[in-house]
């Protein structure tokens, strides 16, 4: 089983990485195989609502000089994924919007009952509305996410602070070992119990 880990901040070695890599190494102490990719640093053009990627071969975006259809592929393959990011203005930093928005809008109907988690770092306030910005994304292509003890938060500003963090810390730890139980249960069950029926989907504009 592999999971790809998105780590959407501008700074290779900051909180944000220290964060993301404890709830990497509990996966792979369970032994679950474990992908980290940076996009925070990256120039990301953001989606442009155009449609080529319900059209186009492989559902891919349009644009295809960086790194999302590369990307988009790799979570699509993978078992389950975990979105990460700084806290910015209680949000989620740009460059991660910008993939976000255009990962999801070609791949969401890949992602469907894939194991998926996010979590967010912040200095001090603001870090609830990120992780809930990142699980839209989750809800929205009807992942499945893992429980904690809390909001799968951790604080800190300076590099490495994040680990002083006791409580973030074990929150994220359970996370990740939430996740990697929840992995194990869907593959074993893939044969015994098949998924829900599916309908088609109904769409009910407001303005007609």
């Amino acid at each position: 089983m592999k999971v790809i880990a998105i780590n959407g901040s501008p700074r290779k070695n900051g909180n944000t990485s220290y964060a993301l890599k404890v709830m990497t190494d509990e996966l792979e102490q369970q032994g679950i195989e474990v992908e980290t990719i940076q996009v925070g640093h990256l120039d990301i053009h953001g989606c442009i609502g155009c449609g080529y990627c319900h059209t186009s071969e492989e559902n891919q975006c349009v644009f295809k000089d960086d790194i999302v259809n590369e990307t988009a592929k790799k979570m699509r393959e993978a078992d389950g994924f975990i979105l990460s990011s700084p806290t910015y203005y209680a949000g989620i930093a740009g460059t991660m919007k910008a993939f976000l928005d255009r990962v999801f809008f070609t791949s969401s109907s890949y992602f469907k009952y894939k194991v998926a988690t996010s979590i967010s770092v912040v200095r001090r306030a603001g870090g609830v509305d990120a992780v809930h910005q990142l699980n839209n994304y989750l809800n929205l292509a009807q992942t499945v996410i893992p429980p904690s003890q809390y909001w799968t938060i951790a604080y800190g500003r300076e590099e490495g602070e994040v680990l002083q963090d006791e409580e973030g810390i074990q929150t994220l730890r359970k996370n990740a070992r939430a996740m990697a139980w929840l992995l194990k249960t869907i593959e074993l069950g893939k044969d015994k119990i098949p998924y829900p029926v599916e309908e088609k989907r109904a769409m009910t504009n407001f303005i007609r």
